[in-house]
């Protein structure tokens, strides 16, 4: 590409005229030697050993009758030459039928003999050069540069032309996606990356070619493949994928695949796709098996998300969200005591009925949608904050999740305050819970927007402490108020000795740290003996009480209260 926009800024091209006769190549290269620099051959042999050494050659006049190698052999290797192809061939010649036959094997244009008066050969030297340029240049933007593969953008187009060049014959759709490609890359280096994507380029390639079709490079590490409708796909899936392996031949790599095989009710391309990406984001922390197909379950699931994502704006006006609470307890004296609650969001959906949150967080997180969904729980759980303090005389702080989305927002802080002076509190009112796992998108982002919140003096809680990726060198730099062990750990503490010594460890971290633990999804006096007998500061989870709206919350304010 960059050769092709030297040579636009008026740099000489150059001109390979093979002719056996010498007087005849002298008189073309006299038309043109004005306008390009010009290179002889006399055989086809000699003109292959021209053009595989000089790369700067934009165009060969060819005479088709020569000793040793004639035109129609040289035009057939040019053909068949994934880099020579791109020099146009003009021919010269008299014959009609040779004039067929070398268009047959790729000739650009002709220069008939006797020769045309020279401004007739330089315009058709100058037109299919240009031509050929404006071709590779093309042909370079609709393709990746890495793997030869369409880019996803001429892929689509094309796949569109396909379908209206073949009355929507019936396709079939792969997404495929490189397993945890961003650590490949941290470990073994771009250029290796690199290596892996052109690999599995080379496997598309071939898959494409057995089977017909489309396919494109759609994202760094994601490929599409648009293929005609086969009832065996079922059948060959696992050999398709079994040559994408052995193309890499690296057992370190993995790959997942999506596919959609059209059953008759798929709109357009891009509705095939959706369909097929579902599939391949299903098998996501999957080691069972590394394809899928699109089946009636996933359409459902699909229909069921999209319905939820579009009743969220009349679910916000009309308060179907619900937001309730679950007590934390204070175990470090005789007597376990209310310190505060944590805000969980339920959705009581006039179709549904009630909607898990294991339904719809994760799908607002996804989305984006989680930013519209905390703000309207933040705002809930402070005007509930000062209910209570109205009522009782007595402050409740209440944590509050705030989602990834939300930690790369810059008004994020200002939203908080806004919302804690609108209600009359402060800051530490309003405690903030930010999963451990959130800390390794952009660590030190999220350490300095964490750091700024505490400067404004909200309290900070690590939430599912233990099923994250922090470092221990990360964790003495992280700004933080408390420690929350997910529940995973709490839940078999009772019979596992090593859950519990696990437990402790973390404990220990924490008292390093100088910060207080504080345990979910506690059930049973036995687990929480054993917390408090290990040092955990604060209790939470059924043992004390299930989530419960806010009247139903009240009765442990009354029992702290009446003390």
């Amino acid at each position: 590409m960059h050769e092709l926009l030297e040579r636009k800024k008026g740099l000489h091209r150059t001109i390979l005229i093979v002719d056996d006769e010498m007087i005849e190549r002298e008189m073309l290269g006299y038309m043109l030697q004005d306008l390009y620099e010009v290179k002889y051959a006399e055989n086809g042999v000699k003109a292959l050993e021209i053009m595989r050494k000089d790369k700067s050659i934009s165009l060969v006049i060819l005479d088709l009758h020569m000793p040793e190698m004639d035109g129609y052999s040289l035009l057939e290797i040019i053909r068949a030459d994934g880099e020579l192809r791109r020099i146009p061939v003009i021919v010269l010649t008299s014959e009609k039928e040779a004039e067929v036959k070398s268009l047959q094997l790729g000739a650009a244009d002709f220069i008939t003999k006797p020769y045309e008066v020279p401004e007739v050969i330089r315009a058709r030297v100058g037109r299919s050069i240009e031509l050929a340029e404006s071709s590779v240049i093309i042909h370079e933007t609709e393709r990746d540069a890495l793997t030869g593969l369409f880019n996803k953008e001429f892929f689509i187009e094309y796949g569109k032309r396909l379908d209206a060049l073949n009355d929507n014959m019936p396709m079939d759709a792969i997404v495929l996606d490189i397993n945890r490609f961003h650590v490949v890359n941290e470990l073994y280096g771009r250029e290796y990356g690199d290596l892996v994507l052109k690999r599995i380029g080379d496997g598309i390639h071939e898959m494409v070619q057995s089977t017909g079709g489309l396919a494109c490079r759609s994202g760094s590490n994601s490929f599409g493949i648009y293929l005609p409708h086969d009832e065996q796909l079922k059948d060959t899936i696992s050999g398709y994928v079994q040559m994408i392996d052995e193309s890499l031949g690296d057992g370190k790599i993995s790959v997942r695949m999506g596919i959609y095989m059209d059953d008759g009710r798929a709109g357009d391309i891009e509705h095939r796709f959706d369909c097929a990406r579902l599939a391949c984001h299903k098998l996501r922390n999957s080691y069972a098996t590394n394809y899928a197909f699109y089946n009636a379950e996933i359409h459902n699931r699909e229909m069921h998300s999209e319905h939820l994502i579009n009743d969220m704006d009349k679910a916000l006006a009309e308060k179907q969200f619900k937001v309730y609470y679950q007590p934390k307890y204070n175990v470090t004296g005789d007597k376990p005591v209310l310190t505060s609650a944590e805000a969980l969001v339920r959705w009581e959906h006039p179709e549904f009925g009630m909607v898990s949150p294991g339904e719809f967080i994760s799908l607002f997180e996804n989305n984006g949608l989680i930013h519209r969904l905390d703000r309207y729980v933040w705002n809930e759980a402070a005007a509930q904050i000062k209910r209570w303090r109205d009522e009782f005389g007595a402050t409740i702080p209440v944590s509050v999740n705030v989602s990834r989305v939300d930690i790369f927002d810059p008004q994020l802080g200002e939203e908080l305050c806004e919302i804690t002076q609108k209600n009359g509190l402060i800051p530490e009112n309003l405690l903030l819970e930010i999963t451990e796992s959130a800390y390794t998108d952009n660590s030190q982002q999220i350490v300095d927007t964490v750091a700024a919140l505490r400067d404004r003096g909200f309290k900070i809680e690590m939430d599912d402490f233990g099923c994250g990726y922090s470092s221990l060198n990360m964790l003495t730099v992280l700004p933080i108020d408390a420690l929350k062990l997910d529940m995973k750990f709490i839940r078999n503490i009772e019979r596992d000795p090593k859950g519990l010594r696990l437990v402790e460890i973390m404990i220990d971290i924490a008292r390093l740290l100088e910060v207080p633990v504080i345990a979910e999804g506690v059930e049973t006096k036995e687990q929480m003996k054993l917390l408090k007998g290990i040092g955990c500061d604060v209790i939470q989870g059924y043992y004390f009480s299930r989530p419960v709206p806010a009247q139903e919350f009240e009765k442990h304010i009354r029992a702290k209260l009446e003390g």
